[in-house]
């Protein structure tokens, strides 16, 4: 069974979220300040996070932050700015998703299973345990990405990028399939968020992140990973 974490102060929010999502089949736990919905993170391990900004004490972002420490789980940002320089500051902080309020339970129940699906691989699906370019290699199985022998750090959506990418080698992948792969066609956010990821995994990945040689950008259609051995 699903399980989410609701971490909110407001209960005329929380109460008919959780009941709504219980009807469906999920196992819902719910904190009512950021301290207790950290902890809970922690202990149990939810499958996603639906992580409120604006808390008493322990704000969204800095239990986000915190989390991220920790664990890659899937976190969902609640908001009431619907502004792009908070949303630019919670995928800086490791969140995975946005939505602003006021918002419907059919709409965040839309947002969860696209984190789902993209965290989860269907097993009948037949994926190399590891792709390996040059001197970084992609752990399909252990989701670790390395260079030169070094582990290195990955937000969820890098990891997703950069595996969409990976498994298509050498090929074009659109704006448009990457933000419906990665952030699902019900994705609101600003679509500069997708060139922010793609300078992040630059500056981790590119001997020269301002002339990339793996992460290459085909103007007016989207990216590829090229392998330079293979020209």
């Amino acid at each position: 069974m699903t399980h989410i974490l609701l971490i909110d102060d407001e209960r005329k929010l929380t109460d008919p979220l959780r009941s709504s999502f219980e009807r469906a089949g999920y196992q819902v736990t719910v904190a009512g300040d950021g301290h207790a919905g950290l902890s809970l993170a922690l202990v149990e391990k939810p499958d996603v996070i639906v992580l409120d900004v604006m808390m008493p004490g322990l704000n969204g972002w800095q239990v986000c932050q915190a989390i991220r420490t920790h664990m890659a789980t899937p976190i969902i940002m609640l908001t009431a700015l619907d502004d792009s320089t908070d949303r630019i500051k919670g995928l800086e902080l490791g969140a995975d998703d946005y939505l602003v309020k006021p918002f419907g339970y059919q709409e965040l129940e839309a947002h969860v299973r696209a984190m789902l699906r993209r965290v989860r691989l269907d097993q009948g699906d037949q994926i190399p345990q590891s792709i390996s370019v040059g001197d970084i290699t992609l752990n399909l199985e252990a989701h670790t990405l390395t260079r030169g022998g070094q582990q290195l750090s990955m937000r969820q959506k890098e990891y997703e990028i950069l595996t969409l990418l990976m498994t298509n080698l050498g090929k074009v992948v659109t704006r448009e399939r990457l933000f419906d792969e990665v952030w699902g066609t019900d994705w609101l956010g600003d679509t500069r968020t997708l060139d922010v990821h793609m300078s992040w995994l630059r500056a981790k990945l590119e001997p020269d992140p301002a002339n990339p040689t793996y992460l290459q950008t085909i103007r007016g259609v989207g990216y590829r990973f090229h392998d330079p051995d293979r020209s």
